[in-house]
C-alpha cells in the first residue's frame, strides 16, 4: 500500500495493490531500459552490422537489420522503451534514415547522465547542459558540413550506397542498381513551392514488391504499377499511346439514397425495365468512348454488362482502384479525376505511352509507363523471397529519405565515424568555455557522439579504444578532419576518398532526437503503476469508467 505521513496521521495515496518507485530508484530504472533497448539494436550499426530475427507469436519471420523495424516489432511494455521506440519512428518519418543511430545514441545520453547523478548533479544541470551540446552540435556539423550540386549524381550515388551499406541486399553493383533506381526516381518527383524552396513527396514514389525474380531485377517505372488485372477477358491486354480516363463514379446502376419501390406486373415491364437499364450503361460507356479515352481507371465498380460494351468499344478499364493509386496516376499521366460522365472531355484525359497487364509471379498486374514527365513513379522490388523483398524495400525507403534529404538541404557530412569526432571534440572545447557543472554534461554529451565510431570499429573487429584514440589523434592534425572507421580494411582511413558520405539533416535529427528523448526520460523521478483490481458491476465498473483501474 503506498502511503504518507502527515502530522503522524497516515494519508493513503494509491490504493491497494498499487506500487511505486521513486527518486534515485526511478531514475536508475528509467536509465537501465533504455540502455536495453539500445543494446538491442547496437550490434546492427554499420556496413558490418548483424541482423535481428523477429518471430512473431503467429509464427511470421522477419530478418532486419533496421533499427525502426526491429523495435517496431519488438514487443516492448514498458514506458520508456516505447519512448525509445518512439523516437526511431520520428526519426524515420522526418528523414527516413539514422533510427538505429539515434537510438544508440539516445541510450548512451542517458548512461552518461546516470554517471552524473551518481555523483551528486541534479538532473536539471544535466538537462541543462544537454540543451546546450545539442544546439552547440548542431553549429559544428553545419560548419563541418559540404556542399552538393543536384547534378552531381556521383556524390548522391555514394550517399545511396552508405544508406544501403548496413543491409543485406546483394553485392556492390545490385547496391549501385537500387541506388540510380532511387536517385532518377527522386529526382523525377522533385518540384519547387512558390518560394523557389525544392520539394520532394515520398508518397509519389510508389515502392512495389514481388517475391520472384533477382534484386537485380528490381526496376523504375516511368508511371504507376497497379495491382489490378483488366475488368473483361474481351478486353486489349496492353494500349500503346494511351488516352486515359480516371473516374471516381461507378458504371453501374446504383442504388437510389432514398427507399424506393418498382412494380412490375408482366413480363413486358420487366422486359422493358431491364432494356433501360442496359441502354443507361450503354450511353455511359459511349460518353466515355466520345471522350477518346482508351483506358479507363475508376475507384468503384463496372457493371457486367458496361464490361461488355467497354470491350466491344476496344477499351481497356481496370476497376476498384485505391483511391492513392488514382491519385498517383493522375500525377504520372497528367489526367484529371472525373466525379460526373457528363463532364469528362478529352481535356480530362491523361497519356501514357503503353499500359500492359502482365503476368509477375503468378498475379496480373497492370503496368502504366513511358508517361511523359510523370510527377509519381514506381519502383518494383524484386527478390528471391519473401524476406529478401521485404529488407529490399526497407532499404530503399531509407535510401528515398536520405536522398531526400540532401536534395533539399544540398549539404551532406563525412561519414564512417568522421563527423562524430568533429562534434566531440568540438562540444570539448565548449564545455572548457562554459564552465560551471553544465560542463561535466556537456563532456558526457561529447562522449556519447562518439559511441557511433566507436560501435563501427566493434562491428568491425577491431579494437575500439584503440580506434576512437587514433581518430581524436588524427582529427586534431591539419587536414585530419576526414578521418573515419575503415571498416573493409578494418583500419583508419580517408573516408573522404573513399566516398563515405551521408546527409547533414540525418546527423543533425538524430542529435536533436535523441537528447529530447533522453531530457524527458531524465525528468521523470517517480514511477506510478497499478496491478488494478476488478471492478464491480462487470466490465467497466460502477459510473461507467471503462476499466480504468486496470491502467498502468
Amino acid at each position: 500500500m503506498a502511503e504518507n505521513q502527515l502530522g503522524g496521521q497516515q494519508v493513503l495515496l494509491l490504493p491497494e495493490g498499487a506500487s511505486r518507485i521513486l527518486g534515485r530508484d526511478a531514475q536508475r530504472t528509467n536509465i537501465a531500459v533504455a540502455v536495453a533497448v539500445a543494446s538491442a539494436v547496437k550490434t546492427t550499426l554499420g556496413p558490418k552490422g548483424m541482423d535481428k530475427m523477429l518471430v512473431s507469436e503467429l509464427g511470421d519471420i522477419v530478418i532486419t537489420n533496421d533499427g525502426a523495424t526491429i523495435l517496431e516489432e519488438m514487443n516492448v511494455e514498458h514506458p520508456v522503451a516505447k519512448i525509445m521506440v518512439d523516437i526511431a519512428k520520428t526519426q524515420d518519418k522526418e528523414v527516413g534514415d539514422g533510427t538505429t543511430t539515434v537510438v544508440i545514441m539516445a541510450g548512451e545520453l542517458l548512461k552518461g547522465a546516470g554517471d552524473l547523478i551518481e555523483q551528486g548533479i541534479h538532473p536539471t544541470t544535466i538537462i541543462r547542459g544537454y540543451k546546450m551540446a545539442a544546439e552547440r552540435a548542431e553549429k559544428i556539423l553545419e560548419e563541418v558540413s559540404r556542399k552538393v550540386n543536384l547534378s552531381d549524381d556521383q556524390t548522391l550515388q555514394r550517399i545511396a550506397l552508405v544508406s544501403m551499406g548496413s543491409k543485406n541486399v546483394g553485392d556492390d553493383n545490385t547496391k549501385a542498381h537500387l541506388g540510380k533506381i532511387v536517385i532518377n526516381a527522386v529526382k523525377q518527383v522533385m518540384e519547387k513551392d512558390a518560394s523557389g524552396k525544392t520539394v520532394i513527396d515520398h508518397d509519389f514514389i510508389k515502392v512495389e514488391k514481388k517475391a520472384g525474380g533477382s534484386i537485380a531485377d528490381t526496376e523504375l517505372i516511368s508511371g504507376v504499377l497497379v495491382d489490378k488485372e483488366v475488368a473483361h477477358p474481351g478486353m486489349p491486354r496492353g494500349v500503346k499511346d494511351a488516352k486515359i480516363a480516371l473516374l471516381d463514379v461507378a458504371l453501374e446502376i446504383e442504388k437510389t439514397e432514398t427507399e424506393a419501390k418498382i412494380e412490375i406486373t408482366s413480363p413486358e415491364q420487366m422486359q422493358a425495365f431491364l432494356q433501360q437499364e442496359e441502354r443507361m450503361l450503354k450511353d455511359m460507356v459511349t460518353k466515355i468512348s466520345k471522350s477518346g479515352a482508351t483506358a479507363v481507371f475508376t475507384q468503384k465498380g463496372i457493371d457486367d454488362v458496361a464490361q461488355h460494351y467497354l470491350a466491344k468499344a476496344g477499351i481497356m478499364a481496370i476497376r476498384r482502384v485505391k483511391k492513392s493509386d488514382v491519385e498517383k496516376l493522375g500525377r504520372a499521366t497528367g489526367a484529371r479525376i472525373v466525379t460526373s460522365l457528363d463532364d469528362l472531355t478529352a481535356k480530362d484525359l491523361g497519356f501514357s505511352g503503353l499500359i500492359e497487364e502482365r503476368k509477375i509471379s503468378g498475379e496480373r498486374m497492370v503496368f502504366v509507363e513511358k508517361c511523359k514527365n510523370p510527377k509519381s513513379v514506381t519502383i518494383f522490388v524484386r527478390g528471391g523471397n519473401q524476406q529478401v523483398v521485404d529488407e529490399v524495400e526497407r532499404s530503399i525507403t531509407d535510401v528515398i529519405g536520405a536522398v531526400s534529404s540532401v536534395m533539399v538541404d544540398g549539404l551532406y557530412v563525412i561519414g564512417g565515424g568522421s563527423v562524430e569526432i568533429d562534434v566531440a571534440n568540438g562540444l570539448r572545447s565548449f564545455a572548457n568555455d562554459v564552465g560551471g557543472r553544465e560542463q561535466l554534461a556537456i563532456q558526457k554529451f561529447a562522449d556519447s557522439v562518439e559511441v557511433i565510431p566507436k560501435t563501427l570499429a566493434e562491428s568491425a573487429g577491431m579494437d575500439a579504444i584503440d580506434a576512437l584514440v587514433q581518430l581524436r589523434s588524427k582529427h586534431k592534425a591539419k587536414d585530419g578532419g576526414v578521418a573515419g572507421v575503415d571498416i573493409l580494411k578494418n583500419t583508419i582511413g580517408d573516408m573522404s576518398k573513399l566516398g563515405v558520405f551521408e546527409p547533414l539533416k540525418v546527423k543533425q535529427q538524430a542529435i536533436y532526437s535523441a537528447s529530447e528523448a533522453a531530457e524527458i526520460i531524465l525528468r521523470i523521478d517517480d514511477i506510478i503503476s497499478s496491478r488494478g483490481r476488478a471492478p464491480a458491476g462487470g466490465p467497466g465498473g460502477p459510473g461507467g469508467m471503462g476499466g480504468m483501474g486496470h491502467e498502468d
